[in-house]
Parts: structure tokens; C-alpha cells; sequence
């Protein structure tokens, strides 16, 4: 089940600030921290596993720290959510087989539907888009001069 969580949130701006303020450069994690107020114990663990699903890239060394694996406009708002439901190793209550015959037959069916819904309008969502809202709205950060253009 598709829940907002502190950890989907945090992976969700965590990307948003890699694009926005770093662009092709790696930003490291404690600047995410001090930007975001992400906590570090989360944004390692989901950091890492946005690395292993090839949203993110690590690089190593002094100058190193995160970056997008793909231009912004490839990386879905529905791919970070997938990575972070993965982490999750909490019961899932639609995929159970207790209940009674409506929550099976009618109630759980409602919400596969309106989460399959919201998953397919995530999908839409690119970190691209993300980006420009932030600008729109006037979050300060290095977006302007990291814009992505490819023909």
C-alpha cells in the first residue's frame, strides 16, 4: 500500500535537492542535511538504494558525493517511490488474506485501484518539473545556471 512516509518524503526532496543545487556536480549528504534537515540515518540507507536502482550515481572521493545516473527529465517522482516501498518491510493490509468478503471483494480493490492511479500520474512526474516549480516559487538554489538541455 502507497503511504506517505517520513523515509519517501525524505528520498523524494533528497533527489530534488541533488538536481536542483548540483546539476552534473556530486553533492555530498551533509549538505543535503544542512539544506533539507534530512536526518543522516535515513538519507544514507535511501541514498544507497537510489544508487543500486540507477537513479543516483555515487562518486568517491574528496570532491565526491551524489549525482543523478540520468538527465532530470528521465528520473520519475514513481521510480523513487518504487525504490523507497521497497525498503518498507511492513505488512502490506491489500495483500492479505483475512477480512471480510467487502474489504476483499470491494475495499481493497478501491484502493489497488486509486494506488495503481496515483502510481501511473507519479510516473508523469519528472524531477525536471520538480525543479522548475522550485525556481517558480522561489526556492533559492542553483537551478538557473544547471538547467538540462538536450536536443
Amino acid at each position: 500500500m502507497l503511504r506517505l512516509t517520513k523515509k519517501l518524503l525524505f528520498a523524494i526532496e533528497a533527489v530534488l535537492d541533488i538536481a536542483y543545487n548540483g546539476g552534473a556536480l556530486p553533492v555530498q549528504s551533509a549538505e543535503i542535511t544542512g539544506r533539507q534537515g534530512i536526518p543522516r540515518r535515513y538519507l544514507e540507507q535511501v541514498l544507497q538504494q537510489l544508487v543500486r536502482a540507477g537513479i543516483l550515481e555515487g562518486v568517491r572521493g574528496p570532491k565526491g558525493g551524489y549525482r543523478l545516473a540520468r538527465e532530470r527529465r528521465r528520473v520519475t517522482v514513481g521510480e523513487i517511490v518504487r525504490v523507497v516501498r521497497a525498503l518498507d518491510t511492513g505488512d502490506d493490509p491489500l495483500e492479505e488474506n483475512g477480512g471480510s468478503e467487502l474489504g476483499r471483494s470491494v475495499v481493497r480493490p478501491l484502493w489497488s485501484d486509486l494506488q495503481e492511479e496515483l502510481m501511473k500520474r507519479l510516473d508523469t512526474v519528472t524531477i525536471e518539473e520538480l525543479c522548475i516549480r522550485a525556481h517558480q516559487v522561489g526556492v533559492a538554489g542553483e537551478y538557473a545556471s544547471r538547467l538540462d538541455f538536450s536536443i
